[in-house]
């Protein structure tokens, strides 16, 4: 795997983002498995997160110099328990959503979502 991946963290509301305002710990580690697997694969090379008061993200990238392809969110406050989890482009346009974050990614066809 890539030794040269960063991480960028973007905090842009409160310096003191409380524990809940965040991605679980199961949560993150099933972002990040699915991110190693794309990583190996040549489909994704890097990746940031971003964290308001309304939703974490983490956005993925196929260039570190281009725009994210996707963002992986999860919503705090959700009007819809189907919108707790998102997958949204580049424009924030909401591509897929769930009340479950390994089901929706565990059903999203990335190669089919490129196109």
């Amino acid at each position: 795997m890539n030794n040269n991946l960063r991480l960028i963290v973007n905090n842009t509301n409160n310096r003191n983002v409380e524990d809940k305002h965040f991605f679980e710990k199961d949560e993150l580690k099933t972002i990040l498995d699915l991110y190693a697997k794309m990583v190996s694969e040549g489909s994704w090379k890097d990746y940031g997160l971003s964290i308001s008061g309304k939703q974490v993200g983490f956005s993925v990238f196929k260039n570190a110099t281009e725009n994210a392809l996707y963002k992986i969110c999860k919503n705090f406050r959700p009007k819809n328990n189907n919108l707790k989890y998102l997958i949204t482009d580049t424009n924030g346009k909401i591509l897929k959503n769930s009340s479950e974050l390994e089901l929706l990614l565990k059903n999203t066809n990335w190669k089919k979502l490129q196109k």
